[in-house]
């Protein structure tokens, strides 16, 4: 992807948050954003975020690694999620308050959550049920502050999924 783009929130789903609202619904890969990035300036302003999610989600079981200038926050669904359900943990909710400090501090960066589930049960209700859980993700950045506008979601079901669906382990990532 070209330009700035923080991924976020897996099992949840995965999100991405891009430099400018403007350029948030643009094409991505796990989420990332397309954005203009003129400069250097928008690598350090996603530098600072970067170092300020990890902090924050040091201990969590949330994963924070960096593509580019893309920002990807992995949220398991054994940490968010319990199995059928769009429901956030507070082992998941509570990593996301952390996001949401960050997010408030950035206001220039849109956010993508794209939600998944893994392949157990029929299509349709898994693309449901992911999108409940991008939402449900959605709402609680909102909630803690977050601005809507800046918030895009999209339910994958078990397409694309971040694990394999052949095991448990797996499953529970997606």
């Amino acid at each position: 992807a070209i330009g700035a783009g923080l991924g976020s929130l897996v099992g949840a789903g995965i999100g991405a948050l891009s430099s400018s609202k403007k350029d948030r619904g643009k094409g991505a890969l796990i989420g990332a954003a397309a954005g203009a990035a003129l400069g250097g300036g928008v690598g350090y302003y996603m530098d600072v975020q970067e170092a300020k999610l990890r902090d924050k989600m040091r201990g969590t079981g949330v994963s924070v690694t960096r593509s580019g200038d893309n920002i990807i926050l992995n949220m398991p669904n054994n940490v968010t999620f319990d199995s059928s359900s769009a429901t956030l943990k507070p082992a998941g909710a509570n990593p996301l308050t952390g996001v949401a400090m960050v997010l408030k501090e950035y206001p220039k960066t849109a956010v993508n959550v794209i939600g998944y589930t893994d392949s157990t049960g029929g299509h349709d209700l898994n693309m449901r049920l992911s999108q409940q859980r991008a939402d449900s993700v959605a709402s609680a950045l909102i909630t803690q502050g977050v601005d809507a506008s800046r918030i895009r979601t999209q339910g994958l079901g078990p397409a694309n999924p971040i694990a394999s669906n052949s095991t448990a382990e797996g499953k529970a990532q997606n």
